[in-house]
């Protein structure tokens, strides 16, 4: 009797669609309450006064400011330069201002052991949760071994809370290198086989609309209604197993809360410049972090990943409209985390941040070139929310958060005015003759000044408001025994502090060009792409940063020589300034530098607790890393292919459906169609094809088909 043939069931990338609408936002019109009530879940009272306590702190000393400004000025004339002068030291403290209130507020919030709330808990029993919840990780030609190894840790921590089964896996790929995407399907199979069938899904969007916006948009319309939560994750992202069952818990337990906000510790450094990062994240981030969610309450931020979102609120309120204009300011929302949170918060959601809740963690990029291409399209992302600002009923904490996105990069061109004023003003008064008597006849004559003494507190106190959050969260640091210990005990992180100001310090001065430049750029036009952040351990090559940085060199060395001419004494005060402009070439060579990062490390210096005591589930990283268990596969994503037949399998059930009559016509697939038709081999192929070409014809079964035919 001959036996019954076995079924292979087919293979499934994704789970069943559960369609969930989720309808664009009238930023004109009134938002759908659906029923609820806007009333926030913190105390209004409560969170009123310290809202006043913290504002009003601010206004209160930026007018004392302004006044002991006027006092340096001359009080017996006014100048159109001191005029200017004085509206941008007024708009320049207040920004220091609030953040010096804020940190002043998370102090007292973090040696009070506080920043958690909705009835979230650092220990003791997880809660046993209700619902699913959904980890989306998006990727853009993100190197697919370090996406699925972080991956790995976070499913692996998961399982041993003995709750991963309330929990779906997603990666979400905009990748566009077709090389990337198959190295991407080996390790996604790869994962998923180590997991022994487990919730883990991939889905390629084959037209990446809206980059990570449009990426989570169209998973929530296809995949949202299955799930109650669901939290975001950026490629270097890692998020304990206790942190997300104890997130998903406050959701459970306060079903008016749409959004729960972790503050990611930097972890990972490897370079001096990242490892500045992550020291200064981990120290005085705290601070800062504590004193937002001290007075932001119920109207808080979301900064796109590290978070739990309830879904229905997503879908319900946070469908971005495309705003009006060509870009850099139209078209689709680019910082759209922001935004996100307001239509959420304006639709009657409450949004939290929990800063006193451990287990969540991201990267750094290694150097400061990294940081300005990122830095360059985020600066275009927020000053697009000039737009978003009028929208209709938001919330004024709301709007408050985009005005301080913006100021984040207005405030650089403003202090280089304010620096280039300040020149000027010294240089009006070193040529031009000062008037004793004037048209009117008086006893006495009058001696116009610039007080020193009255310059010498102001900018004391000044450098104080600036430098008071790193000493707060020094001073926190001792009372955090734990913490102390591991940044390297109370002196050692003490000296990292200082090289931390010194080196930060230099760098100022060249950020504040950079953002400068960026803001420009926008302001004429010029729209920032898309561009995949580097993560690995820096290297910028030598002549490569001499060719950027050289016109901050010059500018340095012109803005020295002018101090010279108009006064030595103007010249010395502004030697922080000069030096980090003058050595900026050797600075970025520095801090780029991975062995002088590690130098750094064996000294004890720039210590955080997550590389001398590592949690659990970053040492789940680093093993999964060096695990790699994808297969080792060439890295041509046509002959990976062809090397891997179960892999040119899973490819093929991955492909979206053929297109129909009437679908716009795709130039690349058509052109790459014939190529493969005309190649003799796989070969052959390889080089006359084009990136765009080959990931065309890789995205059609007529085109995987094809190349299964051809000899490699």
């Amino acid at each position: 009797m001959t036996p019954p043939v076995q079924q292979t069931a087919p293979f499934q990338a994704l789970p069943p669609e559960a369609p969930l609408a989720m309808p664009v936002q009238d930023l004109h019109g009134m938002p759908d309450m659906e029923g609820r009530s806007g009333t926030p879940s913190t105390s209004p009272a409560t969170i009123g006064l310290r809202r006043f306590l913290v504002i009003g702190s601010a206004l209160a000393l930026t007018a004392f400011g302004a006044w002991r400004t006027h006092k340096v000025l001359d009080a017996n004339g006014t100048t159109i330069l001191g005029v200017v002068m004085l509206v941008l030291f007024v708009a320049l403290f207040l920004w220091i201002a609030l953040a010096f209130t804020s940190s002043l507020a998370g102090f007292a919030s973090l040696i009070t052991r506080g920043g958690l709330g909705l009835g979230i808990t650092r220990s003791g029993p997880l809660p046993a949760l209700h619902s699913r919840t959904a980890l989306l990780l998006p990727t853009y030609n993100e190197p697919p071994h370090r996406v699925m190894a972080g991956l790995k840790a976070i499913y692996t921590s998961l399982c041993e809370t003995g709750q991963v089964d309330a929990f779906d896996i997603f990666i979400l790929s905009d990748t566009t290198n077709p090389d990337v995407w198959v190295e991407e399907e080996a390790a996604f199979l790869a994962l998923r086989a180590q997991s022994q069938g487990s919730r883990i899904f991939y889905r390629r969007r084959h037209n990446n609309v809206e980059r990570k916006a449009g990426n989570i948009g169209e998973w929530v319309r296809r995949f949202g209604a299955a799930y109650q939560q669901m939290v975001t994750l950026d490629a270097d992202s890692v998020m304990s197993g206790e942190t997300l069952v104890r997130m998903v818990g406050a959701m459970e337990r306060n079903p008016g809360v749409g959004l729960i906000q972790t503050l990611p510790s930097i972890v990972g450094g490897t370079t001096l410049f990242a490892r500045l990062q992550q020291f200064a994240g981990r120290v005085y981030g705290p601070v800062i972090a504590h004193g937002i969610a001290w007075w932001h309450g119920s109207e808080g931020n979301y900064w796109g990943h590290n978070a739990i979102i309830r879904t229905e609120a997503f879908a319900g309120q946070a469908g971005l409209p495309h705003v009006p204009g060509r870009k850099p300011f139209g078209g689709h929302i680019l910082s759209h985390d922001f935004v996100e949170a307001a239509l959420m918060r304006r639709g009657g959601w409450a949004i939290h941040m929990v800063p006193g809740l451990d287990g969540s963690y991201e990267e750094s990029p290694p150097s400061l070139t990294d940081v300005a291409i990122r830095d360059r399209r985020w600066c275009q992302g927020n000053l697009q929310h000039v737009k978003v600002l009028p929208t209709k009923k938001l919330h004024w904490v709301s709007r408050m958060h985009m005005v301080v996105g913006i100021g984040a990069y207005v405030t650089s061109p403003l202090w280089l005015v304010f620096l280039l004023t300040g020149i000027l003003i010294s240089l009006q008064a070193h040529f031009e003759r000062p008037e004793y008597f004037g048209d009117t006849k008086l006893l006495y004559p009058h001696w116009p000044h610039v007080d020193p003494v009255q310059a010498k507190y102001v900018f004391i106190g000044t450098m104080a408001i600036l430098l008071a959050p790193k000493l707060f969260a020094y001073i926190a640091l001792i009372f955090d025994r734990a913490t102390c210990k591991g940044c390297g005990g109370a002196l050692r992180a003490a000296a990292s502090v200082l090289v931390e100001t010194l080196i930060g310090g230099l760098i100022a001065p060249v950020a504040m060009l950079i953002q400068t430049s960026g803001v420009i750029s926008i302001l004429s036009g010029h729209d920032s792409g898309w561009n995949t952040q580097r993560r690995d351990d820096g290297g910028v090559p030598f002549l490569v940063v001499v060719q950027q940085y050289t016109k901050f060199t010059i500018f340095g060395l012109l803005l020295g020589a002018g101090a010279w001419v108009v006064s030595p004494s103007l010249f010395f005060w502004m030697t922080p300034v000069l030096l980090g402009l003058v050595f900026s070439i050797p600075l970025v060579l520095l801090t780029s530098s991975r062995k002088v990062g590690q130098d750094f490390k064996k000294a004890g210096l720039l210590l955080v607790p997550e590389e001398t005591h590592p949690p659990d589930v970053l040492l789940k990283t680093e093993q999964a890393l060096a695990e790699n268990d994808a297969p080792s596969l060439p890295h041509d994503a046509l002959r990976a292919l062809r090397a891997d037949s179960s892999l040119l399998q899973a490819h093929a059930a991955m492909l979206p459906p053929a297109r129909k009559p009437g679908d716009p016509i795709n130039p690349d697939q058509l052109v790459g169609l014939l190529k493969v038709a005309e190649a003799p081999s796989i070969s052959v192929l390889e080089t006359q094809l084009t990136t765009k070409e080959k990931a065309a014809v890789l995205g059609c079964e007529e085109g995987v088909a094809a190349i299964s035919r051809l000899p490699v």
